[in-house]
């Protein structure tokens, strides 16, 4: 592989590395692979606002199968 790729493939985990300490900071609950799809279909035009709506609905729905907490106010 040619070195510009692999600058590349350093630069972005550097990027997914800070924005991943970023969403920790922000409680987020979102792993760096999840980071990771959000940054690309926003790349990709999606709009985040809308992305973000999209992750908070399926949270919402999604049934409780671990331990983790889950960001949901109380009601």
């Amino acid at each position: 592989m040619p070195p510009q790729s692999d600058d590349k493939r350093q630069a972005a985990r550097e990027v997914v590395d800070i924005l991943h300490e970023i969403s920790t900071l922000l409680n987020t609950n979102l792993d760096r692979t999840e980071l990771s799809l959000c940054v690309s279909l926003i790349e990709n035009g999606v709009n985040p606002d809308a992305l973000a709506t999209v992750i908070q609905d399926l949270r919402k729905e999604a049934p409780v199968t671990s331990g983790a907490p889950r960001n949901e106010s109380p009601e």
